[in-house]
């Protein structure tokens, strides 16, 4: 998870009108942009295992996931059908995507390690304040990639990270976007007593 309070840029105090502007991802999904054969095919194959319905289901506040994303990356087509299917899930979670690089303050305010790598998705509460955000690829993966896969040819690299994600069949996305939704409903719980 990482903290919201590392930059509090301009960015972060218009996150409620990007979210109302930002685009659905049914709707992106049915737009015309790259990729689209693709992304509407893991969407059809996207399933939320049952023990993360269940979590997802426990939510017990209102939060809204304000995705940084653009329709040629490969770690989002792999990823946002799977948080979509979260979205679907639960009336408590609602999702919105905005695109990188048309939102470049707001990028900014998320780099991975100076990098500005997507997906990111900002976890906002019902005042639209960003609490925490994930992204851009799974801990595990993201470790590997750091580790181990940036020394490998691009292809060699890539073919890893595609195989990574079609075994993990979305669980790690979405297990750890959930973590931070828990941790911060078990902090305001713990706060209110």
């Amino acid at each position: 998870m990482h903290d919201p309070e590392a930059g509090t840029s301009a960015a972060r105090r218009g996150l409620r009108e990007r979210f109302e502007n930002g685009e659905p991802f049914a709707d992106f999904l049915k737009r015309d942009h790259d990729n689209g054969e693709l992304w509407n095919a893991i969407y059809k194959r996207a399933v939320l295992p049952p023990d993360l319905a269940d979590r997802a289901t426990a939510i017990a506040r209102r939060w809204s996931l304000l995705v940084l994303s653009e329709a040629w990356c490969g770690d989002s087509v792999n990823l946002l059908p799977f948080v979509s299917r979260l979205e679907e899930a639960t009336p408590n979670i609602e999702m919105r995507l905005i695109g990188r690089d048309s939102n470049p303050d707001v990028m900014n305010d998320h780099l991975t390690r100076g990098s500005r790598s997507i997906p990111v998705v900002m976890v906002l509460d019902d005042d639209f304040t960003e609490k925490g955000w994930w992204g851009p690829r799974p801990a595990e993966l993201q470790r590997w990639v750091l580790e181990e896969g940036l020394p490998l040819p691009k292809p060699e690299r890539y073919r890893h990270i595609r195989t990574w994600y079609a075994r993990d069949h979305g669980r790690a996305v979405i297990s750890e976007i959930l973590a931070i939704i828990e941790h911060l409903e078990a902090g305001n719980a713990a706060a209110a007593v």
